[in-house]
Order: C-alpha cells, then structure tokens, then sequence
C-alpha cells in the first residue's frame, strides 16, 4: 500500500476541489461517484450510467471526460483489456476523493 505524504494529499485535494468547483451540471461528480465504489469501469459503462442519471451525453465526450480527469487529476488507473480501456480509482487516493467529495 502506498501511503501519501500529508503535502502530496493536500495536492490531490486542491485539485479535486478545483475540478468540481467547474462542475456546472454535476456530470463530474457523478463519475466520481461511481469510481469511489472501487469496481473498475469501461467507457461504455460509465456512459450508460450517466445516461440512466439523466445527462445528455454522448460516448465520445464522455471517453474525453474520463481520459482529461485521468490526466489532470492523476487519480485514476488504467487497464487496456481488448479494445477496451478500464478505469478504475487508485487505491491511494480514495480516502482524499472521499472527503473532496463529501464536500460537495
């Protein structure tokens, strides 16, 4: 287990904090959601669970969605299975995602 320094989770938290401060429709903090259940997620399923919330969504904005807050955030994994690219929280940023989230 990889344990963050109190400087390296404050980090994490501030941009967190930022990215859903832009979050006008709530889009992001559901995907957020979803990952903290630890399940790894593909696109395709990510996508559909924002359609059944009700989001207006396409699949290819949701891919750049997931792929920008991989890049941006650094917090989540991923595993090319196939043709398909599977999401999923990193375990060492859980608990920061947590306490951003229940911010929120």
């Amino acid at each position: 287990m990889v344990l963050l320094s109190t400087e390296g989770n404050e980090k994490i938290k501030a941009r967190l904090t930022k990215y859903l401060t832009r979050d006008e429709t709530g889009i992001r903090k559901s995907v957020l959601k979803l990952f903290l259940s630890s399940k790894p997620y593909t696109t395709q399923e990510i996508f559909e669970s924002l359609v059944k919330e009700g989001f207006d969504v396409n699949y290819r904005g949701v891919s750049a969605m997931v792929g920008l807050m991989n890049t941006r955030l650094g917090i989540l994994r991923i595993d090319v299975k196939g043709d398909h690219n599977v999401y999923s929280l990193k375990y060492e940023y859980k608990n920061a995602v947590k306490l951003v989230m229940d911010n929120y």
